[in-house]
């Protein structure tokens, strides 16, 4: 093991938890780049199929001393991810993949005008799933094919989200990673807590666009913009 690092309290070793093991869901050989700096941990993580890059943040409990920055197994981080202790044992670097080595900005960040809120956002998801179901269902048995379905997906969700830029992909990705589920709001006196809807932005730095909410981000380059992060097949949950 390379380090020990602890969180700021066991909320944030689950949260970590539930991000890698959502990553390791779409993929099982997942690799995650990690970067500590300050009292802070990112970890970096390519979903397949959603051809964005998912970040999440987590608190530690006091800032590291080195700043880390390596690529490691998904996996093998989740499984040393102790919540009781809020810390976890960072395993061996791996060998990552191309994805890697091309980040989105540290800085630079502007927020973009139009999005919609997470409400409409996750009705535009459930409306582009059950489109995308209602077309393959209605293919004859000769055209239901892993190309023909490939080009439905990408009719389906390279469609821009509202007056925005942003895929409809991109914010598939979120909603499948938990990053656009309801923020839970103090518990009021005499009932239950009610679910307040997360407060999301859509920010833009040169070829760079990102989605951020409180739970964490999904970033990809824009439509067009050279160098992006390579074509994957697009299919719905």
């Amino acid at each position: 093991m390379n380090e020990q690092l602890r969180f700021a309290d066991s909320g944030e070793a689950a949260d970590l938890a539930a991000f890698l093991g959502r990553l390791v869901h779409y993929d099982r050989a997942a690799a995650v780049r990690h970067q500590a700096g300050g009292g802070a941990l990112a970890v970096f993580g390519r979903p397949p199929s959603f051809e964005v890059l998912a970040v999440r943040t987590v608190r530690l409990a006091a800032p590291v001393q080195v700043p880390l920055d390596l690529t490691v197994s998904a996996g093998e981080l989740l499984e040393h991810v102790d919540e009781a202790s809020a810390s976890v044992a960072v395993p061996g670097a791996v060998t990552g993949p191309p994805w890697t080595g091309l980040l989105p900005p540290r800085g630079g960040w502007q927020q973009v005008a139009g999005l919609p809120g997470p409400e409409e956002m996750r009705a535009a998801v459930a409306a582009a799933v059950a489109e995308f179901r209602a077309r393959d269902e209605a293919l004859p048995p000769q055209h239901r094919t892993r190309s023909e379905r490939d080009r439905i997906g990408r009719d389906i969700w390279s469609r821009t989200l509202g007056d925005t830029e942003l895929p409809l992909r991109a914010v598939h990705a979120a909603q499948s990673l938990g990053f656009l589920r309801p923020v839970r709001s103090a518990v009021p006196a005499g009932g239950p807590a009610p679910d307040a809807p997360a407060p999301v932005a859509l920010l833009a730095a040169g070829s760079w666009l990102r989605l951020r909410t409180p739970y964490g981000s999904v970033a990809m380059r824009r439509p067009g913009a050279s160098g992006g992060l390579g074509a994957l097949q697009v299919r719905p949950l």
